[in-house]
């Protein structure tokens, strides 16, 4: 009788246990699935970025562009042509007046940081549907603009958008391009975690340079990662 009731014990953890693995590889593919798609279409829609960004300076005369590095030097840029969201953020968008869109969305720009492996269209609303496409921009001037930019992307703890910020070093560099195809590079000079009260970061005065703020929430999501960068 004790045996049999053991075996019963033993069958229901073994059960449970089953299912409780099975439910975990679930989630791991689907994790891994949704980050292998969330780079293959930010892949594909930066191939068709580049494209966009060549014709666009090929098109204008307006732009000098650097032999060496194939980069605009001061594009002229269209200052009534932006898109303001409902959060004061303003997003640039000098590409023949039309929209550039990603998944519905605005894109004002391209984000890389080589040590992270991010590389992302930059969306211009910062709308919680938004943030699951991308990166976007929560407030500021606007990409490569003067001032403080901050830009914010989700902490999915799977290699995406920001998951990896944490690893960011004073030193690293972030690089921004922008609607006219200007690519300029950032270094960072500041890392730190906040509260999510804290804005002050936001509105600091940046004395005429370009700079930009990246946020993020850490892995527990108490605290939110705030690196600052500024073109040098």
């Amino acid at each position: 009788m004790l045996n049999s009731k053991y075996s019963k014990v033993l069958t229901i953890i073994l059960i449970v246990a089953i299912v409780a693995i099975v439910g975990l590889l679930i989630f791991v593919g689907f994790d891994w699935y949704r980050a292998y798609t969330t780079n293959s279409d930010a892949d594909d829609f930066l191939g068709q970025f580049n494209e966009m960004i060549k014709n666009t300076q090929v098109g204008d005369s307006n732009n000098q562009v650097n032999d060496v590095s194939n980069e605009v030097i001061d594009p002229i840029i269209d200052i009534n042509n932006t898109v303001t969201q409902p959060n004061g953020t303003t997003g640039g968008n000098t590409t023949g007046g039309k929209d550039t869109k990603y998944k519905g969305y605005t894109v004002v720009g391209r984000i890389e940081i080589p040590k992270t492996k991010v590389d992302y269209p930059v969306l211009a609303e910062s709308t919680p549907n938004a943030l699951k496409t991308s990166i976007c921009v929560l407030h500021g001037p606007g990409i490569n603009k003067v001032g403080n930019t901050v830009i914010i992307g989700h902490n999915f703890r799977n290699g995406t958008f920001f998951s990896n910020n944490s690893k960011l070093e004073k030193g690293d560099k972030v690089y921004l391009t922008d609607m006219e195809g200007k690519r300029i590079a950032y270094t960072i000079t500041n890392k730190y975690m906040t509260d999510s009260n804290d804005f002050d970061y936001a509105t600091r005065d940046t004395k005429g340079k370009r700079e930009i703020s990246l946020s993020t929430c850490n892995n527990d999501s108490s605290k939110r990662i705030i690196i600052w960068a500024v073109e040098q």
